[in-house]
This record gives structure tokens, sequence and C-alpha cells, in this order.
């Protein structure tokens, strides 16, 4: 479908399946094009440096990624300019329903500088009629909203960086010519951000075990540059002396807090001069975090085993998988109690990051457990979207076009079909014949097995993956939804045709998903099939899916997606049912 036409629902489903690129890295990495690789030290050329496959890289610095920014923020902006009802729900949903915080940042940028900020509307004769939506606050609630315990809040990081993302000169330019700003005005348009940063900060200054929390968690610093961004004013000396910031009168002479030199400030001291067991009881007794005390750490003594286990009961679950390589690198994970903590760890696993942790660990073992972290993560996503009257099927096209690409939808396939109940799924790969595949279990390994004889040759008819399945017996309950994945180029026989065929062997599709891996030329099959038939169609690019956070995230939106009446009525209108923020008193 090309953009032009389509709809605000179809571009924020399109947004969400296929926008999974980070916007910040906190190592350097290798640009090519809009992409980003990580760096490595073997990733060097005659001209320059290459990413994977060898392609060459253009090196950038740790930090923002600006081409994955600005078409992450163009997109949302594009959806705004369609149905800004529809942008400042999605910012809402955002922030309360899921765990994507560059999306969170990039919503909550738009919503605060976008020009729906409740303005008079006045009747013929200049009265006052009511006043418009005012979206802004929107923006200034996804900063503000607070909810103990719940990890779907703005982080002060995450605060922080949507000034930062506000300020590249590449979203202000979007930002001016979208009418948010004066267009010939030097200053990057920030809108409501810093009012509401400084009711952040005052809202935490109130509450000094909420700032003292940060600072704990490693947040002073960020929290210094919100302040000073902001034009923060505390209300009083504690402010600073929680942070362990000193104070100098200011050019103007206008400061009256944290100068009079009574201000006890609390530093962090080093552990310079003390030898282990030393080091580990400031830990215990000080109750101090991960972060508080590596960077405190002796050179001479480093992160020692004894230190590590001091340093566990701040570690979040998420922190513990993580730092597996040095878990194992130390020997802890020999220990029992340690280990059965780790395990634990790795059951709650939400996204498939341990694949990439998985590589860095030498023990067997660890690496299998660390694979099943993932296989749990997909299993999850699909537990909490799938229902229970809904029949899977994947056809995977394993035809000469697909040469040099198969592998890569063998990749992405391992890591999407380990989370699908096998009672209600249905696999078959195709060229101008299909077979019938069968995983032996629900789990990433088992699928790669079932996939390694999958080899690219022949013709493309999808139907008879279609065919095979129907005589190899399986039949669609009455009842069920049958939700049709098809991992390919589409390059085959005409979408009537394949419609036909579904209609032939009594199958009869609620929706059709296309994961989209091309090799030489794009067709469009799967999409006239779904036109053919007037079902909902949705797709996503194969490179998604070696986001290992984008992978959660792309099951659900494609399994919410179908449902009789709309391609996206299931998935938007839970969008649209979500609350809009609003700011706390």
């Amino acid at each position: 479908m090309r953009a032009e036409d389509q709809s605000a629902a179809d571009r924020l489903l399109a947004l969400v399946l296929n926008s999974g690129a980070h916007l910040w890295h906190n190592r350097p990495g290798l640009a090519v094009g809009d992409e980003w690789f990580p760096a490595t030290r073997r990733q060097t050329g005659p001209h320059g440096r290459r990413a994977r496959g060898g392609a060459e890289g253009v090196r950038v610095a740790p930090g923002l990624f600006v081409p994955a920014a600005t078409h992450l923020y163009g997109s949302l902006l594009e959806l705004y300019e369609i149905q800004p009802a529809l942008m400042a729900h999605f910012a809402s949903y955002s922030l309360t329903e899921t765990e994507w915080r560059d999306l969170k940042v990039c919503c909550a940028a738009l919503m605060l500088v976008q020009s729906r900020s409740g303005q008079p509307v006045r009747d013929d004769d200049g009265s006052i009629a009511f006043h418009d939506d005012d979206y802004r606050a929107v923006g200034e609630a996804m900063i503000l909203h607070y909810e103990q315990g719940s990890s779907r809040m703005m982080t002060p990081k995450s605060v922080l960086r949507v000034a930062q993302l506000l300020e590249n000169p590449d979203i202000a330019e979007l930002n001016r010519a979208a009418d948010f700003a004066d267009p010939a005005g030097r200053r990057p348009p920030l809108g409501r951000w810093p009012r509401a940063a400084r009711q952040w900060l005052a809202f935490r200054e109130r509450n000094l075990p909420l700032l003292e929390g940060l600072v704990k968690a490693g947040y002073k610093e960020t929290i210094k540059q919100i302040a000073r961004k902001s034009g923060y004013r505390p209300e009083s000396e504690r402010f600073f002396e929680v942070l362990g910031w000193p104070q100098k009168q200011a050019g103007g002479g206008h400061r009256t807090l944290g100068l009079d030199g009574g201000m006890r400030l609390r530093r962090q001291e080093r552990f310079d001069g003390l030898d282990e067991a030393e080091i580990c009881e400031r830990i215990v007794t000080g109750r101090l975090s991960y972060k508080e005390a590596v960077g405190r750490l002796p050179a001479g003594t480093g992160l020692t085993a004894a230190i590590m286990v001091a340093l566990l009961p701040s570690l979040s679950d998420r922190e513990l998988r993580l730092l597996t390589p040095t878990l194992e690198g130390l020997g802890l994970l020999a220990d029992d109690e340690v280990r059965a903590r780790w395990e634990r760890a790795v059951r709650t696993a939400t996204d498939q990051r341990a694949l990439t942790i998985a590589r860095n660990v030498h023990d067997r073992g660890l690496r299998e457990k660390l694979e099943e972290a993932a296989d749990n993560a997909a299993r999850t996503a699909v537990e909490e979207t799938i229902a229970d009257d809904l029949e899977i099927m994947f056809l995977i096209d394993k035809s000469g076009s697909m040469e040099g690409a198969i592998e890569q939808s063998k990749e992405a396939l391992s890591r999407i079909l380990a989370g699908f109940p096998l009672d209600r799924l249905h696999i078959a790969a195709f060229d101008t014949t299909g077979w019938v595949l069968r995983p032996r279990a629900a789990s990433r390994v088992a699928v790669r097995h079932m996939l390694d004889g999958v080899r690219a040759s022949g013709g493309t008819t999808h139907g008879a993956a279609i065919r095979a399945l129907h005589h190899a017996g399986v039949r669609i309950p009455a009842g069920h939804r049958l939700l049709v994945i098809v991992v390919g180029d589409e390059a085959g026989e005409s979408g009537a045709t394949l419609s036909a065929v579904f209609s032939m062997f009594g199958y009869r599709p609620a929706a059709l998903a296309m994961i989209v891996n091309v090799a030489w030329q794009r067709g469009d099959t799967v999409r006239a099939a779904a036109a053919e038939m007037g079902v909902p169609f949705s797709e996503v690019e194969v490179a998604q899916f070696d986001d290992p956070y984008q992978v959660t995230r792309v099951l659900s939106a494609l399994l919410d997606a179908p449902v009789p009446t709309s391609a996206t009525f299931g998935w938007v209108e839970k969008v649209m049912a979500t609350p809009l923020l609003e700011k706390p008193l």
C-alpha cells in the first residue's frame, strides 16, 4: 500500500511493526545508511570500517543515533498530522502499556511541542465558545506520571532525553516545518518540557526519599543536567545536599541558596585504601547499589567475587541477566544459592536480549539457559496476546528467489515460533511443492533443528503449502479464527489464485500477515489475496527480528491485529480505549 493511501490506523500499526531501532546507544557504532551496527576492533577495512555482512560504515560516537531518531519522530509526526487524537491516545498507551523507552521519549517530545494546547475557540461575536483539546498536557503527564514500584514511568534519563531529542537540529527542523515553532527561530522549540521538568524535580525535592533513591541508583549527574536545562530553583538547600552539588553565585547575583557554606554535601567517597573485606562491609551497611559501588572501587582491587556477592541483593533480575558473563567469570554461578537466584531471573525475561548475552558465555549449560530465557520471553508475549480461539498458520517461502535470504528467515522464525503452543501452530514450507514441518518441542533449538534442512530452490506457489497442510489433516475447528503469516518475498501466483486455494480447502483466514524478506524482487501475492478475500493485512520487515526487544512487540501487534472486521480494529481500539494521561495534582 502506498504511504499516501494509508489511514492513520494503518500507519500506526506499520510504525509499531517496523520501527524497532534504538535511538540511543551507549557504545561506539557504525552507521551504514540509516542503520546502526555495533563497532568492534576487527570491523576495519581499507576505506574505514565495516558492519555485519561486510558493508562499509561510518564510525559514530555513543549517544543519539540521529537517522533512527528522525525516522521514528517523523513517523509519529505523520500520524499526528493525520489524526491528532489517535496520536495523543497512542502516547498515553506507550507510557502505560509498553516497555519501549525510546518510543516513550519520542511520544512525550512530540506531545510537548505540538500545536493543540487548549487555545480558546471563539464564536462569531468574539466570545469564547470553548477551549481546544490540550494535548500538550498529555506530554506533561507522561513526564510527571508516578506509580510506586512500576517500571512504566519516565526515568531521569528519559526525562533528560526528551529535551536532548528536541534540541537535535534535525528534530527541531521537523518541528518548525510542522509549524510548532517560529520557522525563523534560532532556538529549538522545547514546548512545555522546561515546566514539566521543573515540576518533576519539585515533586522529588518535596519527597526526599524519592530523590535519595534516584541518587542511589546512579542518576545524580542526570538530575543535575535536568535542573540546569530547565532552570529549576530548589526550595531549600537540601536539594543540593542530597546531590552533593556545591553552589557559587551566578554572574547576575540572583542566587540565594547554598552560598553560606553551611551545606552538608553528600559525597560518594572512593574505596581507596580499603581491603576487600572493608569494601564489602561498606556495601552491606550502606546498602549500596552496583552502580554506586563499582565506580568507587580501587584500580588495584577491581570487582572480586566477594564484592559481587555483597552487591547481589541490589541487582534487579534484568541486571542479573546482563551480568551473566561477569558472574561466570568470577565463578559465582557454581554456587547453588547464586545459581538459583540467577535462574529465577532468567525465567522472568521479557525480551530476547539473552541471546546476545549468550554469545559472551563459555559454559554450554549457561548458554542453553539464556536461550531458554529468550524462548520464555516469546512464549510470554504470545500467552498475553493470543486468544483461545486463534489458530496460526506459518507458510515459509523456500523458492529459488529466496536464495541468500532463507537463512535470515530461519533465524527470525527460530526466535518467533518458540512462543506458540504446538497444538494451534501449523507450519509448511513451499516452492512449487509444499512440505509440512513440525517442531519436536516449543523451543528455539527445536525450531532451528526443524528448519535446518530447508534450502532455497524451485518456483513459487504459495497454494502448495495450503494443499500440503490440508492433506496432512490440518483442520480449523468451528468457531476458531485463523491467522496466516507468510515469510518470504510474495513473488508467486496471483492473489486471486491464492484466495481460491484457501477456499478450495475450506480455510477462511481472519487475517493475513507478511514477514517480508526480499533477496531479489518483491511481489504482491499475499497482499492481493487479502484484498480479494476482504480480510486484514499487516506486514513487518524480517530485519526487525534482529532486535531482541522488537520480537515480543511485533508478536503482540501481529496477534492483536487480526479480527474479522478491520485490519487494525482490535489493536487500535485498544489504543483508543487508553485514557488520556492527566497531570497529577
